[in-house]
């Protein structure tokens, strides 16, 4: 205690030059407006100065707190963009799908829409892949087709995905007619242009001229009756065998496809379940 006293009165002269000097100090700013305005300034800067470095030491700690929010708001608006973006492929499927071409009555048939995922046009077998399997109602067997016309017949189905043998495949045979007419050929590729392909084994007394429309004859439960082919760009006829073939510029535009409608016959089991029966009969 002793040395605390001998402190205060070693520095009692500094203890009381600063006492006056901040009296001085008080009565001067308090009582002189001038002085009184620039003190208020300076302590103004002056506090402003340390809240800018306070605040900027505190916005650096925050940082990681801000990024990890915009984090999440950033995937909320992607999860948001794909939801709408699947609304709006939705409808577009929906709308697709409701825009028919083929002239037969449709009751019987239903159309499942799927997305090209593979496609080739240039080899000697094309085959096409699409996004939709068993798992989606796609059988072997099922006739596939676009906003145009003809695609190809699903032949390999996977849960989630199946294959097509393209138009463009000469092993792909379909029964076809010119429009409004009854005679009935066989459409097969020849392996020459990715846009035609040729009608063969047309009877002779087939009427046509060129620029008729080719569709599908129904004469099997693969394709419906109508759906369209392609138009008629030339003509020939065998002497020997007296049958015409035909070549035909297709509708399908197998460079671009992307979105192409499967066929399901619901009658199709009840006719494979009818052919066999006559068939057992014809044999018997």
């Amino acid at each position: 205690m002793s040395e605390l006293f001998k402190f205060f009165v070693r520095y009692s002269s500094w203890f009381l030059f600063v006492i006056y000097l901040v009296a001085g100090l008080v009565m001067l700013f308090s009582r002189n407006p001038f002085q009184h305005h620039v003190y208020l300034s300076s302590a103004n800067v002056v506090a402003s100065g340390v809240y800018k470095a306070t605040n900027n030491v505190t916005s650096y700690f925050s940082l990681r707190d801000i990024n990890e929010d915009l984090q999440r708001r950033n995937s909320d608006l992607e999860l948001e963009n794909y939801r709408l973006n699947r609304v709006i492929r939705d409808y577009k499927e929906k709308l697709y799908a409701d825009t028919m071409t083929v002239d037969s009555a449709l009751s019987r048939y239903q159309f499942l829409i799927a997305h090209v995922i593979n496609n080739s046009i240039n080899h000697s077998h094309n085959y096409i892949t699409i996004e939709k399997g068993r798992l989606d109602g796609v059988e072997p067997e099922m006739g596939v087709i676009d906003q145009n016309g003809i695609v190809g017949i699903v032949n390999v189905v996977s849960d989630h995905t199946a294959r097509l043998i393209s138009v463009l495949n000469p092993y792909l045979r379909l029964s076809c007619k010119v429009k409004g007419e009854e005679q009935v050929g066989s459409l097969v590729w020849d392996g020459r242009d990715p846009g035609e392909a040729i009608l063969e084994e047309l009877p002779k007394h087939a009427r046509f001229v060129k620029g008729d429309t080719v569709v599908t004859s129904g004469y099997s439960s693969v394709f419906p009756e109508g759906v369209p082919v392609g138009t008629i760009l030339s003509g020939s006829r065998d002497r020997e065998d007296n049958f015409y073939t035909l070549r035909i510029k297709l509708f399908t535009d197998f460079s671009t496809l992307s979105t192409v409608r499967v066929i399901r016959d619901h009658m199709k089991d009840e006719l494979v379940e009818v052919e066999k029966e006559l068939e057992i009969k014809n044999i018997n």
